[in-house]
């Protein structure tokens, strides 16, 4: 069997270390696999391919806030993908997180479904059943078909028009068809059901797949280091990771609400700390210690390690690594219930809240606090679920099935 898998990304980001997993594994096992991927540098191994320059990305991103069309235009970059698949001629093609403006997915799902090449899509946010946006948050449009958008230029980018009605017909034309030749996966329960009662995929075979990660990046590590570089002697520790850190209420990762936490705390022997991206003019407690990007993934895990606690505040995640790489760590979890991350946590090491109620999460977290870590017990039972092992073989049996 061969596979060839398309990503936006390759070897970075949660979707490009995913891919890269799969595409590993299935090698160590014997089957043939390709990659072909648009965004980031060029990577020069046997059969992965890059298929899109980032000078023409760039310019189809800003052309699609003119035209109100995301998913559409990358006309010469398609091409040349669909020229590698026909050279490869894979058994099953994987597609994965294929935003980013590097191809054109109304294409090239409508160029599969009609050379009946058996597919299988994961979906790792909504944009394929929204048409539009990777997050519908509290909104139903994508139910009957999308237009009038109220949060167009924050999901979108669109300057004047909008086009996500028409996003939204080009969107089902293309699947319309392909029930037969394509299986869908999603990377949480969640996300499947949300998927089944989408206009555009509600016919399609449904199965979950849960997102895998390096269990030997993410385990219980020393941290005397970096207890040591933070200060930190015995206070108990809080920790927080996200793509990005901010204290506007609206912002979708909960920033704000990590914030009322550490107020809530201060005065008391704990100590908050954040991992992401943040704007330097932010104002935080003086228990809260900023981190910035942390890129290095064993230098991350000695943080989860560090950690009594680890929180998240978002308001929807399809899955959440952080809970996932947490778990791994040895480290218990507690935030906001937000679709995927209280379904796919392991219950016995998690608590959630419903999102927004603040008093609740805190009084959860006072409580984890309290309680001792079992980190080697919490570890093990983390590494049968989230290991990238698993993930891979799961899909194996998803491309197996997707061929008969």
């Amino acid at each position: 069997m061969k596979v060839l898998q398309v990503n936006c990304v390759y070897k970075k980001g949660s979707t490009g270390k995913i891919t890269y997993d799969i595409h590993t594994h299935l090698l160590e096992n014997g089957y043939a696999s390709v990659v072909c991927y648009g965004r980031g540098s060029k990577i020069k191994e046997p059969n992965v391919y890059k298929v899109c320059g980032e000078v023409y990305a760039k310019a189809h991103n800003l052309l699609s806030r003119l035209t109100g069309i995301m998913y559409g235009g990358c006309n010469f970059s398609t091409r040349k993908l669909i020229s590698v698949i026909k050279k490869e001629k894979p058994d099953v093609v994987h597609l994965q997180c294929i935003n980013g403006y590097f191809v054109n997915i109304y294409k090239l799902v409508s160029w599969l479904k009609k050379k009946n090449i058996r597919t299988v899509l994961t979906l790792h946010a909504e944009f394929m059943y929204t048409a539009n946006c990777a997050h519908a948050l509290d909104c139903e449009k994508w139910k009957t078909g999308c237009g009038n958008c109220s949060r167009l230029k924050a999901e979108t980018g669109s300057i004047l028009i909008d086009g996500t009605a028409k996003s939204f017909r080009k969107m089902k034309k293309a699947f319309e068809g392909f029930e037969r030749n394509c299986t869908i996966v999603s990377v949480s329960p969640w996300l499947m059901s949300r998927a089944k009662d989408s206009l555009i995929l509600k016919d399609f075979e449904h199965k979950v797949v849960l997102n895998g990660l390096d269990t030997e990046v993410f385990k219980p590590c020393d941290t005397d280091e970096i207890k040591k570089d933070l200060g930190i002697t015995d206070e108990k520790v809080i920790f927080h990771a996200t793509p990005s850190f901010s204290d506007d209420p609206d912002h979708i990762k909960g920033g704000y609400y990590i914030l009322k936490i550490a107020e809530a705390l201060k005065g008391e022997n704990v100590k908050v700390v954040v991992a992401g991206k943040y704007d330097s003019n932010i104002k935080v407690p003086e228990n809260v210690i900023l981190l910035g990007n942390i890129p290095d993934q064993k230098l991350l895990a000695r943080y989860y390690s560090l950690a009594d606690v680890t929180v998240i505040a978002s308001k929807k995640e399809t899955f959440s690594m952080i809970v996932a790489e947490s778990l791994c760590c040895g480290t218990p979890v507690a935030g906001f219930k937000a679709g995927a991350p209280e379904q796919i946590a392991l219950p016995q090491y998690s608590s959630f809240s419903e999102y927004g109620d603040i008093d609740d999460l805190i009084e959860k977290v006072k409580k984890m606090l309290d309680e001792k870590k079992c980190s080697d017990e919490i570890c093990q039972a983390a590494r049968q679920k989230y290991s990238k092992e698993v993930m891979a073989s799961n899909y194996i049996k998803a491309y197996f099935d997707c061929e008969i």
